[in-house]
């Protein structure tokens, strides 16, 4: 379960957000610009990205290879940030979100794969643990459900709704690559769409994110999730509170 006194933190940081809404054009812009690099960072790095973030900048605005890089570390920089733009347009639509948008947000983020954008066809284990993630041939058929948990509107907080959606996808893992930036990605949109800024996973937290899922498909608790999201949901308020002038 969450932590009640930091959902109740969280929900003020937010009103304060919402009372000097809308921000400034220049902030937005910079706003912007600043959680493209970092998100595509990090959530990139989480998964063995060896860009740091100065070179993500770099590639992405500017457009320059980095010596002695590979390509593909570049690509998957490119491509994070064309999936963070559709996200971001994607949460101005009112419709629910859909197992087709899912897709699509893979497919851009493994932009170039044999797989992107498409269930994976074989059985696969969780890398560091003995999770068994669920047999290929049930990926539709789960996603399905999982459509149709979204449109069903869960009685949650967003910040719980946005760390069920995260637990869920990398759980039931229907691609062969991809599933946590994926996961990440859909996370936000649902923040987005909430009137919440992004929140960032960072790569230095690695160890304990992934410790946190695993307790919660190993065990279920999902104590450690919920807070390690929440926390990052909460960093993103005070940083943009304190960046518009209003800091604590």
């Amino acid at each position: 379960m969450f932590n009640p006194t930091l959902l109740t933190q969280i929900d003020a940081l937010k009103a304060r957000l919402d009372r000097i809404r809308p921000l400034a054009p220049d902030l937005v812009e910079n706003l912007r610009e600043v959680y493209n690099i970092r998100l595509t960072y990090h959530s990139n790095a989480i998964e063995g990205n060896t860009l740091t973030q100065s070179e993500t900048q770099i590639v992405i605005e500017k457009g320059i290879t980095i010596g002695g890089k590979p390509l593909k570390d570049h690509l998957e920089a490119i491509n994070h940030v064309e999936a963070i733009d559709f996200i971001r347009d994607l949460a101005m639509d009112e419709r629910a979100i859909a197992e087709w948008d899912i897709r699509q947000i893979h497919g851009l983020v493994c932009k170039g794969d044999r797989g992107a954008g498409a269930y994976r066809t074989v059985n696969v284990m969780a890398a560091g643990s003995n999770y068994r993630y669920p047999d290929a041939i049930m990926v539709p058929e789960l996603m399905q459900g999982f459509g149709k948990w979204l449109h069903s509107n869960p009685a949650l907080h967003p910040v719980e709704i946005a760390t069920e959606i995260h637990y869920r996808l990398v759980t039931i893992h229907p691609f062969q690559d991809g599933n946590g930036r994926t996961a990440r990605l859909l996370m936000n949109l649902s923040l987005l769409r909430s009137g919440y800024p992004i929140a960032v996973i960072k790569t230095e937290d690695r160890s304990a994110y992934i410790d946190a899922i695993v307790a919660w498909q190993s065990g279920g608790d999902n104590s450690a999730l919920n807070q390690t999201i929440a926390k990052c949901v909460e960093y993103s308020l005070v940083e943009i509170l304190s960046l518009a002038g209003e800091g604590l």
